[in-house]
């Protein structure tokens, strides 16, 4: 069963080839897919990795390989390996525009008193997503995990997680 936000087959295929290989010292590692999905759920939820639903396994196998791959940069290769895929098979384009518009906002301060609202808390829901190519979601995504190892490494640095 397929659940919202997991990894297509699609997305799985291309990935798969490019994840790294356990070095055969900690014994079989649990599989890479489900521990993945573990990782990108975490990151799209913002859940703590005690909160991880069961069906990716362990929390603590999800976040320790989250952990190893953040230390050994395999992220930033896994990443730069599927750029290149995508870009030799024609599948980024590299064109950027640049608009040099600039927008004054009024200069406001904010009652102490009164929270700052947010405007995406308004209800308002875009079709964001909806035309890009499977190679360009789950570029998303990694890049998504890929930006929040650091700060993540830096929380689990100053209070690690204890096994339950």
């Amino acid at each position: 069963m397929t659940v919202r936000g997991d990894l297509t087959d699609d997305a799985w295929g291309r990935l798969q080839p490019f994840l790294p290989m356990s070095n055969g010292q900690c014994g079989r590692w649990r599989d890479h897919r489900q521990v993945i999905g573990g990782i990108l759920y975490r990151v799209r939820t913002g859940v703590q990795w005690r909160d991880l639903p069961e069906r990716f396994g362990p929390w603590k196998t999800v976040y320790e390989r989250h952990q190893l791959w953040s230390a050994d940069g395999a992220w930033e290769r896994l990443l730069q390996q599927l750029q290149a895929a995508a870009d030799a098979a024609g599948e980024i384009d590299w064109d950027i525009s640049v608009d040099s518009t600039i927008v004054r906002a009024p200069a406001f301060r904010r009652s102490p008193h009164r929270p700052a609202t947010s405007p995406a808390s308004k209800g308002a829901t875009t079709a964001e997503h909806q035309d890009e190519t499977p190679w360009q979601n789950l570029r998303g995504r990694l890049v998504e995990v890929a930006h929040g190892v650091s700060a993540w490494a830096a929380r689990a640095g100053a209070s690690p997680q204890k096994s339950v």
